[in-house]
Order: C-alpha cells, then sequence, then structure tokens
C-alpha cells in the first residue's frame, strides 16, 4: 500500500492541531474538544519528522476529514494578516517601491553561487539534529565547519548514529560533488526566473499555479507545497489552494522561492516582497507569506548594501511589526549582534523555538537572521552557522548564502563547484550560475 507523505488527512490532524497551538486556537474549548475525539479514535499526535503514518491509520481519514474541516473553520485570533493590502497596513516601515537601482553583475552572480554553496553544504546533514552535525564535523576535523562534510574519517559509530541523508551524501559530500546537485531550493529559483521570463512583472499567482502544473513534478514537492498541488488537480484555485487542508501553511516552502524576486529589484524591497506575496499565497499564509517576502526584501537589499545589518533591516521592512515572524527576527538580530558565541546565540533559539518543527518559517528565518548579523560579512561563517543550527539545513544555508554571496560580490574559491546545475525542470538541466546570473539580470529592466 503507498503511503504518501504529506497529503493523506490522517497525518495532517496532529500537524493541524499543533498549528492551532502556535496560531493562538490552541485555548479555544472547540480546539479541546476536537483533540480529545481525535485521540479517543486513535489518532496521533504530529510526528517530528515523519511525513506519513503506517498504513493502519487509513481507518481514520473519514473522521480526519471532518476534524480538518472543522478546526479549518476556526479563525487565528492572531492580528496577522495574509492580504496585501493589510500586510502593509500592518508595516509602519513599509519602503516605498523605488526604481530600481543598477546592480553589479559580480554581485549578483555571487547569489547564485553563495545559494548553491549554502544549500549543498547543508544537504547531506539534513534531517541530522544539532548535536549530531556537530560530532559529525568534529571526528573529521572540519568544526567549525570550514568546508563540505566528508565522510572520510567519520568513525562507524558516529556514522550509524547520525546517518546521512540518503538522498544527498551521494552527490554533496566533498569526495562526490560534481557539479550543483539538483534540490527544491534551487529548482524554486528556477521556477520563479522562469515565471518572470513568461510572464513579466505583472504575473498573477495562477500564473505561479500553471507553470507549476506544467513544469514541476508533483513528486518533487513537500509539505505545503504538495498540498496546494493536491489541491489543484482537485479544482480549487488560490487563495484556498494554501488554506484547504493545509497544516503546514507557515512552513518554510515559501522562503526558499523568492530570492530571484528580490534580485530582480535591486534596492527596491517594496516591489520585491509583493511578487513574493503573489508566488506564496499560493500555498502559505501569514507567517509563511512573511517569510517569503522577507527573503525577497533581503535578497533586493543584498545587491546594492553594504552590511548584513542594512539587509536584514530591509526584510523586517516589509514583516508585520506585531507578528511572529518580526519578533523572532528582531530577537535573533538582537542576540547575534549582543553574543560573541554563535553557539550561543543557537542555544537561545532553540530554548525560544524549540517546539517548532525543523522546517517551519519562524525558526529558521531566525536563525538566518542571526548568521548574517553574526557572520559579519564573512561568507564560509555565515554558511556554516545556518547549518550548524540544525533545522532546515540546506534551506537556512541556501539563503544565508544567497545574501552573503550578493554582499560579498562572490564566494570563496572552496565553495565553487562545477559550473553545472542539475535539474527535472525543462530546459535547465545543465545550466551554468553564470547563465542564470545573466537571465536574472535581464528580467531587472523588464
Amino acid at each position: 500500500m503507498i503511503r504518501l507523505t504529506w497529503v493523506q488527512p490522517e497525518d495532517l490532524v496532529g500537524h493541524e492541531l499543533r498549528q492551532a497551538g502556535e496560531d493562538g486556537r490552541g485555548d479555544l474549548p472547540q480546539v479541546a474538544e476536537i483533540t480529545a475525539r481525535w485521540h479517543a479514535a486513535g489518532g496521533h499526535d504530529a510526528p517530528p519528522r515523519a511525513g506519513a503514518s503506517e498504513a493502519a491509520a487509513a481507518r481514520l481519514r473519514p473522521l480526519a476529514e471532518s476534524l480538518l474541516d472543522e478546526l479549518a473553520a476556526i479563525p487565528s485570533p492572531l492580528a496577522e494578516p495574509s492580504d496585501l493590502d493589510a500586510i502593509v497596513a500592518a508595516c509602519p516601515g513599509w519602503p516605498s517601491a523605488r526604481t530600481a537601482a543598477k546592480a553589479d553583475p559580480a554581485r549578483l552572480l555571487g547569489a547564485w553561487q553563495g545559494r548553491a554553496a549554502g544549500c549543498v553544504l547543508g544537504k547531506p546533514v539534513e534531517k541530522i539534529p544539532r548535536e549530531g552535525i556537530r560530532q559529525i564535523a568534529e571526528a573529521t576535523g572540519n568544526w567549525p565547519v570550514a568546508g563540505w562534510f566528508t565522510a572520510k574519517g567519520l568513525p562507524d559509530d558516529i556514522a550509524r548514529r547520525w546517518p546521512w541523508n540518503r538522498r544527498s551524501a551521494v552527490n554533496s559530500l566533498a569526495e562526490n560533488i560534481d557539479g550543483i546537485p539538483e534540490d527544491d531550493d534551487l529548482n524554486y529559483p528556477l521556477l520563479a526566473l522562469s515565471v518572470l521570463e513568461r510572464h513579466g512583472r505583472g504575473f498573477t499567482t495562477e500564473d505561479v499555479a500553471k507553470l507549476w502544473l506544467d513544469e514541476l513534478p508533483a513528486g518533487r514537492t513537500f509539505t505545503a507545497e504538495r498540498v496546494a498541488y493536491r489541491n489543484l488537480l482537485d479544482g480549487y484555485e488560490p487563495p484556498e489552494t494554501a488554506t484547504r487542508r493545509n497544516p503546514f501553511r507557515e512552513w518554510i516552502g515559501a522562503l526558499i522561492r523568492t530570492d530571484v524576486y528580490g534580485w530582480a529589484n535591486p534596492g527596491d524591497p517594496a516591489t520585491a516582497a509583493e511578487l513574493a506575496w503573489r508566488d506564496a499565497r499560493l500555498t502559505h499564509t501569514a507567517n509563511g507569506i512573511y517569510g517569503a517576502m522577507f527573503v525577497a526584501a533581503m535578497c533586493a537589499a543584498s545587491l546594492v548594501a553594504g552590511s548584513a545589518e542594512e539587509v536584514v533591516e530591509a526584510g523586517l521592512s516589509v514583516v508585520p511589526s506585531g507578528s511572529r515572524l518580526h519578533e523572532a527576527v528582531r530577537l535573533a538580530a538582537a542576540d547575534a549582534a549582543r553574543e560573541p558565541d554563535f553557539e550561543r546565540v543557537i542555544d537561545l533559539l532553540h530554548r525560544r523555538h524549540g517546539t517548532l518543527h525543523w522546517v517551519h518559517t519562524i525558526n529558521n528565518a531566525a536563525l538566518v537572521a542571526a548568521t548574517l548579523i553574526h557572520g559579519r560579512g564573512d561568507f564560509t561563517a555565515t554558511i556554516a552557522g545556518a547549518v550548524a543550527g540544525g533545522w532546515d539545513t540546506d534551506s537556512a544555508g541556501a539563503t544565508a548564502g544567497s545574501v552573503a554571496g550578493a554582499l560579498n560580490g562572490g564566494v570563496p574559491d572552496r565553495w565553487l563547484m562545477r559550473d553545472s546545475l542539475a535539474s527535472s525542470l525543462t530546459g535547465f538541466d545543465g545550466v551554468g550560475l553564470g547563465e542564470l546570473a545573466r537571465r536574472t539580470q535581464e528580467m531587472m529592466a523588464s
């Protein structure tokens, strides 16, 4: 029996109950009653890492569908809007739209290089917690992390205790990297570039959805993106694709998709954020959308800014000031500016956000902001900090690398790979980062 991850109703209820606890609904009597009914029927809480339960759980599907719909009818009491006008109104420092600045081509190439390097650094240790990443790095003489992970010299007991990510270990360790391996953290920027090339700056959320159906294999989607994909196939349209039985709507998926919207608008975080909103609302709401806007605004600033502090402030300017994401990023940036030991900064982040799923938007965005501030322009320290945090290692590494690569106008030679990106997307397999930078540059004036 095929058990598909991330879409089966019986596997979503626990996640939705956890989402209710995060968005202010957890203490409501209706939610408590739904929780009791679910547990009484034998339903499970959200698993910490798995995406599908055992086959026997399928007996709970009719109840799960009903409970998911009941939970969806209970609104969050938090003032965290998903409508663009309301988001802008909730941002006291929302920047004025401006004519895009002229970007240095070296910084744009550095952004693509940095995203690739940070992603590949984090790939083999994805799903390994923080303590395991450190043990692996220390055992191979790579702590603090200063180069690719390697299996050479790794003691057998540590290898058994912390197994590599099965899909990534074959192409993202120092001994086997040959070009830039495929990853969703790199495919989504390619899709963003495609939507701009095909539809221009006036693209709609529906354009993004159609492009996905044309070009993105369903099996290459996860969490909120897979749910939205299923909803599209069931005939639902945005923004309902983001809300129907989608407990992952505040997870990291939209955040990893929006760098290109920033790069196409250098020095214009407002326009970058608006384009990111159009993309993100296909799959996400509230903080899930804010994460996408935050990153797009940072990427817009990174091509013209002089410091990581300036970039993070640009990102925060498009995030509602009363939101959980704004508070998390603001506190993380302050921690990083104050504390000289980044391990202690990560300690604070884990104490503050340790109950969130490892691919949630809030904890990972806070980690990215912290490592950018603490790295003070050092590319290696920045991507290493994003990965050492132990959450979504390849996604956080990619986003931190994107910004740091742009700020530095390139990446150190040790992080350069053969300039060929693997992808299952039509027309992109084997493309070079230089070519992608050139095409992105063309979108600035389109």
